[in-house]
């Protein structure tokens, strides 16, 4: 009997379940042997329940296996493949054998030579048009490849920017929960400023007020990290919170320019193809309507007998054992209404083929073009972002130091005044502000890197630069 095929997780529940119910059945279990067995479930259960960090390239590369886009471009490539090696065997001998043997006793003259077995062969020995068939077939595999590599492009960009905005956001968490503890630190000193006197009701209520709005962020922020963790669950068929980012698996991303000689990316070639393969079918399709010869094989043997039959009554001499005949058949196209329609559909379906071509180039360069001055702008705003976070590290370390130090000249004009306690929260909840505000620019400029390397046809430099980390 077969083991039943259960996958690990499942088994490692009902191991578990099992050891519950065996301890809750031993009154006298002793804390020793518990530990023993908790040692040996430990491992199994462990991989199972807690989240482990995964590198890029591994989840690029199951997102590529698991992906349905991929699955339908290799559907489409198998099937392209399929009729291409169809366009082929047209010029390849069909056999085909029979019987014509009487079931019953025939009584009269039929028509048909009664045989114990016959064999047909039948072969296309020139066609135009099959020729043009076979190099449309031969485009449309190309395009089917191409397509394919489009499909994993756009998984391998999905699941990197996703993997990306999740460590971002990690980070982002991290740090608004520490903004959070200042905010309460802060709240807890305006509360006793404002019952002392020293500050006003509105100071306590500004407080409290930022403390409730970092409350917002940090809620919003971890309802996003779990719609993305969805995201790369459903990309790569891991279990939801199961992935934790590496952030040292990300690589740089280059710094491409729109102004370096653009590739044709996967997706144009692929049209470029299509639109090559709808042409060579519109050529194939037009031959029907033109004066060139369809040239094909055939060769018949019957193997006759006279069993159950008296054929050899309606025949001067009696019937031969065999029958063998051969010969070409030469067809030549003069007139069909229905060949010329045909050709027209087929021309007309290749003249959008190329119109889609020169619209996706079209769309293409409005893409580059508009990444390009997004670029631009997100670059000065990450650099302004890391400035200002820069400023507020600095501000926080003056302050800090002022109030280690016993800061305050004295109470005459121009002196400065004494630092409160509540100058640190507020120092600490601005620096780390401006470091999420600096996750943030950078993350929509490692997008932008992203998307416009795809457009520029670089794609596959990220790939390669992917697996080289």
């Amino acid at each position: 009997m077969s083991k039943p095929n259960i996958p690990r997780r499942a088994w490692t529940q009902l191991f578990t379940r099992a050891l519950a119910a065996r301890l809750a059945q031993a009154p006298l279990f002793s804390l020793r042997r518990f530990f023993r067995l908790s040692l040996l479930v430990l491992p199994f259960a462990a991989p199972s329940l807690l989240p482990a960090q995964v590198s890029l390239a591994t989840l690029v590369d199951m997102a590529a296996k698991n992906s349905s886009v991929v699955k339908l471009a290799q559907a489409d490539l198998a099937k392209a493949h399929a009729v291409l090696s169809q366009s082929r065997d047209a010029f390849i001998p069909v056999m085909s054998f029979g019987s014509g043997l009487p079931a019953f006793p025939e009584i009269g003259f039929t028509g048909n030579l009664p045989t114990l077995w016959d064999g047909n062969v039948q072969s296309m020995v020139f066609s135009m048009s099959q020729i043009n068939y076979i190099h449309a077939a031969r485009a449309g595999v190309n395009a089917a490849e191409l397509s394919l590599k489009e499909a994993h492009e756009q998984v391998a960009l999905d699941t990197s920017t996703t993997y990306i905005e999740l460590d971002t956001v990690n980070s982002d968490l991290a740090a608004v929960r520490q903004q959070e503890e200042f905010a309460g630190r802060l709240v807890e000193i305006e509360q006793q400023r404002a019952e002392a006197g020293v500050d006003p009701l509105s100071d306590l209520l500004q407080a409290q007020l930022t403390e409730k709005q970092i409350k917002l962020k940090r809620i919003h922020l971890e309802s996003r990290a779990g719609t993305l963790a969805s995201q790369l669950s459903a990309l790569t068929g891991l279990p939801a919170g199961s992935i934790v980012p590496d952030h040292a698996s990300i690589p740089v991303i280059p710094a491409v320019r729109a102004d370096e000689a653009p590739r044709s990316t996967p997706g144009i070639e692929s049209a470029q193809f299509m639109a090559k393969s709808r042409e060579d079918a519109a050529k194939a399709d037009a031959f029907h309507t033109r004066l060139f010869p369809e040239i094909t094989f055939g060769a018949l043997y019957n193997r006759n007998t006279t069993l159950l039959n008296d054929i050899n009554k309606y025949y001067n001499t009696p019937l031969p054992s065999t029958d063998f005949s051969s010969g070409f058949s030469v067809q030549l196209p003069i007139f069909s209404a229905m060949a010329h329609a045909k050709a027209q559909e087929s021309a007309a379906e290749a003249l959008r083929a190329k119109v889609e071509v020169e619209q996706a180039q079209r769309q293409n360069d409005v893409a580059i073009a508009q990444l390009t001055g997004s670029l631009r702008e997100l670059d000065t705003v990450a650099e302004i972002a890391s400035l200002k976070q820069q400023i507020a590290a600095e501000q926080l370390k003056a302050v800090l130091a002022q109030l280690e130090s016993g800061n305050g000249s004295g109470i005459g004009p121009g002196a400065t005044p004494q630092l409160s306690p509540k100058a640190e929260q507020q120092a600490r909840i601005n620096e780390r502000q401006n470091y999420q505000d600096s996750l943030d620019a950078g993350l929509d400029l490692s997008k932008a890197r992203l998307n416009l390397l795809r457009a520029l046809g670089h794609m596959q430099d990220w790939l390669d630069e992917l697996h080289a980390k």
